[in-house]
């Protein structure tokens, strides 16, 4: 017989931004100075935008 109660409460989107908020959170303690725009663009894997000709 089938539990409805029985159900997977997980949200992959939202455990995917909680990675990378923790990985910010923990860069940014291990850090002596405020992480610059770059650094950060890379621990979000954010590449950057070819300019448009």
């Amino acid at each position: 017989m089938h539990d409805q109660f029985d159900v997977t409460l997980e949200d992959g989107d939202l455990l995917s931004e909680v990675e990378l908020t923790t990985t910010l959170i923990i860069a940014a303690s291990e850090s002596e100075e405020h992480l610059s725009q770059e650094e950060i663009d890379v621990l979000l894997g954010v590449t950057p935008r070819k300019p448009i000709d």
